[in-house]
């Protein structure tokens, strides 16, 4: 089963490809896919029959009890021979219905077989989940196929709708598998089944799964999206809409019947929905003048028919439910397939405009017969035994009241089906006397657009007068007859052999509880029965004869509410709402959001922990007096930032809490973590500096004294909030802590006594490996935020600063020319031969800090060495790559707020991206060098050697992994500085600044 699959998956990749190369005439290649899995399915016939049927079973996330099961069991083994069958034949039909030059066919053949794939696996799924992931395969792929036209207003809608409709209805059906498989402890679609739960959990369960039926397989109150479907290629009408899609919510109702046909809320489901949209599909089949809709809507009356069959719980009625299935597979496709031969040789679907074309084409003529007969239950073809059967079933159905209402509802649906099918006949092939008069105007959803077989379609309004000639007739090729007439022959063929076919299904029916076993025959005698069935042909012939009279009837009849002006209308009520909630929650203001969330934090976690949670029994306030000054320290700047006004105050109030923190975390013992922040307060401090420079200097003009009360307040009750936390969790441990054996493995295995590095490097690399991660998308994103057009890439040096005044470098230096003397040697020499730093010079000169440039000249080169002692000893002392690369960045930093952006470029001229990648890829590589010594992926090995000169050297392959972080650090600092600084500088010199805040009225801090 999964090679079936497998099969599909390779064939909806290369059908592109295939199309491009050979034209349509790669639907025959495509086809073989689909035929593969009807194939498959007759070769394990017997073994069906004799509940021996394979089972395939894939351990997907074993710990998690999720896997991949599939299951041939008589239902799905009948499901899988029409979906390949069927599809096989509609691809097939394909090549000869499709123009050489239509568009979008390469996408169209892999979307169609993809969609095979899907409904296959929908069928022999033995797993709920697993179920639901190929319902909503088909729904994506039946999306695609809605639209195929993509430029007609026509089919992007009915896919859009037919999108939403299924799309919820499938959320509403997960939450029922949930609901089954959480209350049976399994999520095994066969034991479910076979023991099913109860209770109110079944009931809500019930519920949930008919709204995916009802959905799926268009039942009242959804009935309307599959008509507007008809905006569809014919090929895709007769396989979605006739023999697979819509027969996926039917599948889901045959599947669970035996386990719940006896529940209530279970039989007032199908009771309601099938018998409803059986009767409202055919009655709205009557009065339709598009061949395309009068099927659309046919189908919608049969698929209630079968759901009221399948559903009702007994096994007559089981079995003649699913012969009606599989017939009603043959006929309907079959008659898709003849109505899209007619609208390519006569250019139009409306039964007013056609005339002789059963003279014209008879061989299409007699295959419309024979599905036409199928359908409404002529004798002897499939449709008819299966209607036999049922009605027989429905007749000795043992339901106290509903049984007679069911069978009434039964017979007037047949009636219904009867004069509907003999109207599309008459429509698509007789020879008319009379056309309509010129009042008649043909509907604009999908009443006249062609399918674009054979000729370029397009959307027509007909105006038709009485006595207009009928459209004309071209031969189509006999490519576009064939498949519909071996549907229609076998519908023919298998009515012949009854009780094989009863022989084949009956072992589905023997699965349900309740009743006595069915028959399928041709004949059973002069019964009730046949009295009833020919009373049901008889008043369909007189309903049909009596059409125009019936249509006028119709057309003065309250229709009800109609169910597709009721979707459209709640669906702009949906856009006001939507647009109603966002334009309240979605207000532009930061401030705002962050309160709500913060708020709703406060509240939920907050009320929790303090009626909930288990405190301490004793508190110790503080260990030394050092730390309530540190505390303190916190406490004042936080409340102070929450209240100040101007930006840069509170970006250094925040910045000493910060510095205030890392003395507490020096106190607590952890000088990793104090350098750490000592190291990210500064960098942070200098990343807000460089984007204030472009905002104004206050958060507002307004003294809004109230909003800082309450920003104070949230504060506040954060951190105690975050407190109440920090002394509730230790209390609430039930197991050891991972980190208490951290020590020994530190040393043992990642061959350091520095606990916080090799933890990261080693024991927990994977959270590294997904933080530098981060940390490179973020580099990436502050990028694309200010190089907007494309990821700049110019590194300013020195020798290319231009002469001409800007805001950082200023007008020339007259007196330097003088200072340098007239010798022209000395006149060209660069003027950094004489600098502290290489472009000091490229500063005016009111920018400049002598002091500033000697103490950056003396200090980086340290800087730089120290972030290496950091990097090579952070193994066993407290530093490692991210506290080196934080020192390099911030030696980089001191670089750029000393000389400028030419002074970064000279202190680093290399692209921010090249250390980003490089250090991410020697992270990685590191990690997979060990698959190489028969180790695991981020596995350290220890490497002791003995040196002639060095003497003993101890390497940990970790180191490798942390100069990786290293890089990746000063790649995002060298990659904020480049963007944040330089790149924003230049724009502030050449006047581009307006786009980035300067328009606010408020000058930059650079320009001032």
């Amino acid at each position: 089963m999964l090679l079936l699959l497998a099969i599909h998956l390779a064939a909806a990749v290369v059908a592109p490809v295939l199309v491009r190369w050979w034209g349509r005439r790669a639907f025959w290649a495509l086809a073989l896919a689909p035929a593969s899995a009807a194939v498959w399915a007759l070769s394990w016939t017997s073994a069906v029959r004799e509940g021996r049927g394979p089972v395939e079973q894939v351990q997907w996330i074993p710990q998690l009890g999720m896997e991949l099961t599939f299951r041939l069991d008589t239902l799905g083994w009948f499901m899988a021979l029409i979906v390949g069958g069927v599809g096989a034949l509609v691809l097939v039909y394909c090549a000869g219905y499709f123009s050489v030059s239509a568009h979008g066919l390469a996408r169209f053949g892999g979307v169609f077989v993809a969609f095979a794939g899907a409904m296959l696996g929908l069928v022999l799924s033995d797993d709920m989940l697993l179920l639901f992931v190929f319902w909503e395969l088909t729904t994506v792929t039946s999306y695609l196929l809605i639209g195929h036209y993509s430029d007609r207003k026509a089919s992007r809608r009915a896919a859009m709708q037919a999108i939403v409709i299924t799309t919820a209805g499938g959320l509403a059906m997960l939450m029922g598998v949930l609901l089954l498989g959480e209350a049976a402890g399994t999520y095994r679609l066969s034991e479910v089944v076979a023991h099913p739960p109860g209770g109110t959990t079944a009931t809500v369960a019930i519920f949930c799964l008919f709204a995916g039926v009802a959905t799926k397989s268009a039942l009242i109150p959804f009935h309307f999206w599959l008509p507007a479907a008809m905006a569809a290629p014919t090929p895709v009408s007769a396989y979605l809409h006739a023999a697979a899609m819509v027969k996926a919510g039917v599948y889901l109702v045959a599947r669970f019947a035996p386990a719940y046909s006896d529940h209530v809320s279970w039989r007032w489901c199908v009771v309601v929905l099938g018998g409803g949209t059986l009767l409202l599909g055919g009655y709205r089949a009557l009065r339709q003048h598009d061949l395309k809709l009068v099927l659309a809507f046919g189908t919608v009356s049969q698929l209630g028919l079968i759901t009221l069959l399948v559903g009702l719980g007994s096994r007559a009625t089981a079995l003649a439910g699913l012969a009606m299935l599989g017939a009603h597979a043959m006929f309907k496709a079959a008659l898709f397939l003849v109505v899209g031969v007619v609208d390519a040789a006569t250019g139009t679907r409306d039964l007013r405009r056609l005339s002789g074309v059963g003279r014209a084409l008879p061989v299409t003529a007699l295959a419309g017969a024979l599905a036409t007969a199928s359908m409404i239950g002529l004798p002897p073809f499939a449709g008819y035994v299966a209607k036999e059967a049922g009605l027989e079933a429905l007749g000795h159905l043992d339901e106290g009241a509903a049984g007679p209402v069911v069978l009434v509802a039964v017979a007037l649906g047949s009636v219904l089906t009867v004069a509907y099918g003999l109207r599309l006949w008459w429509g698509a092939f007789a020879t008319k006397r009379a056309l309509v008069p010129a009042s008649a105007v043909v509907p604009d959803a999908v009443a006249t657009q062609m399918d674009g077989a054979s000729s370029p379609g397009t959307t027509t309004r007909l105006e038709l007068v009485e006595g207009a000639e009928p459209a004309p007739i071209t031969r189509p090729s006999l490519m576009l007859v064939w498949p519909a007439m071996v549907l229609a022959l076998l519908g023919l063929a298998v009515a012949l052999l009854p009780g094989l076919g009863e022989e084949l299904l009956a072992p589905y029916a023997d699965t349900y509880p309740e009743g006595e076993p069915g028959h399928l025959t041709l004949w059973a005698g002069v019964t009730p029965t046949l009295v009833l069935t020919l009373g049901i042909l008889g008043a369909g012939l007189a309903l049909w004869l009596l059409r125009d009279r019936v249509e006028r009837l119709q057309a003065g009849a309250y229709r009800g509410p109609d169910a597709d002006r009721v979707y459209r209308r709640f669906m702009r009520r949906l856009d006001d709402v939507a647009a109603d909630v966002t334009a309240i929650t979605q207000r532009g203001s930061l401030p705002l959001y962050l309160g709500i969330i913060l708020a709703v934090f406060v509240l939920a976690v907050g009320l929790t922990t303090l009626t909930q949670g288990t405190w301490p029994r004793e508190l110790r306030a503080y260990d030394q007096p050092a730390q309530v000054v540190f505390a303190a320290a916190t406490i004042a700047s936080a409340a102070l930032a929450a209240r100040a006004r101007r930006r840069l105050k509170a970006v250094i109030l925040l910045g000493i809490g910060g510095y205030a923190v890392a003395g507490l975390f020096l106190l607590h013992g952890a000088p990793d973590l104090a350098l750490t922040q000592v190291l990210v307060e500064t960098v942070t401090l200098v990343v807000f500096v460089l984007v204030l420079r472009r905002l104004p200097p206050y958060f507002s003009d307004r003294p809004l004294a109230a909003s800082r009360w309450l920003r104070l307040g949230i504060g506040l009750g954060v951190g105690l909030t975050v407190a109440g936390v920090a002394l509730v969790a230790p209390g609430a441990r039930i197991h050891e802590p991972v980190s208490k054996d951290f020590a020994e493995e530190a040393v043992r295995w990642g061959g350091g006594h520095n606990i916080v590095n090799v933890t990261l490097v080693d024991i927990r690399a994977w959270d590294t490996m997904g933080e530098i991660s981060v940390l490179l998308v973020a580099a990436t994103g502050v990028a694309s935020l200010v190089f907007l057009s494309r990821r700049g890439g110019q590194i300013f040096r020195a020798d290319e600063a231009r002469a001409e005044r800007h805001v950082w470098a200023g007008a020339p230096d007259p007196m330097a020319r003088l200072r340098r003397g007239t010798d022209p040697a000395r006149v060209d020499a660069p003027a950094t031969d004489r600098e502290w730093l290489r472009a000091g010079s490229t500063l005016a000169p009111q920018r400049r800090s002598v002091v500033f440039e000697v103490v950056v000249r003396l200090l980086f080169q340290t800087m730089i060495v120290y972030s290496l002692f950091l990097l090579f000893s952070g193994h066993n002392a407290p530093g490692g790559g991210f506290a080196a690369g934080l020192v390099t960045g911030i030696a980089l930093i001191v670089r750029y707020l000393a000389g400028g952006r030419y002074e970064l470029g000279e202190a680093a001229p290399v692209q921010p991206g090249l250390l980003l990648g490089l250090g991410l890829f020697l992270s990685a590589g590191v990690g997979l060098f060990a698959l190489v010594l028969g180790g695991s992926v981020l596995q350290s090995w220890i490497i002791d050697v003995h040196l002639p000169v060095v003497g003993d050297l101890h390497v940990v392959t970790s180191v490798f992994f942390d100069i990786g972080v290293y890089l990746v650090v000063v790649g995002l600092v060298l990659d904020i500085l480049r963007s944040l600084g330089a790149e924003l500088d230049r724009r502030a010199e050449t006047g581009e600044d307006a786009a980035f805040g300067a328009d606010d009225g408020v000058p930059t801090e650079v320009g001032r």
